[in-house]
């Protein structure tokens, strides 16, 4: 995880590319819990299930999904975190 920056204003980065469920969704939580309300959070992933997987986990917190792109067979999640 690290700092970026860009349109949707980025803070941090998380890579889980070539990992399979359930390490994105559970690596996505833990880095949730340790950043700052306001914070947004791009998750970039390539296993299909977490088309499905990560708008459940975004969904049952007070997080909100900002953006979903699928490209090149990358998937980019865009997460504001909420407190």
């Amino acid at each position: 995880m690290g700092g970026t920056g860009d349109a949707h204003g980025i803070t941090h980065r998380l890579d889980v590319l070539g990992f399979n469920c359930p390490v994105p969704v559970a690596k996505t939580r833990e880095a949730l819990e340790e950043l700052n309300n306001g914070n947004v959070l791009e998750v970039v992933a390539d296993d299909p299930e977490t088309l499905h997987d990560m708008p459940l986990l975004i969904g049952r917190g007070p997080h909100h999904l900002l953006d979903v792109k699928k490209q090149e067979g990358e998937i980019r999640f865009i997460i504001e975190v909420s407190a």
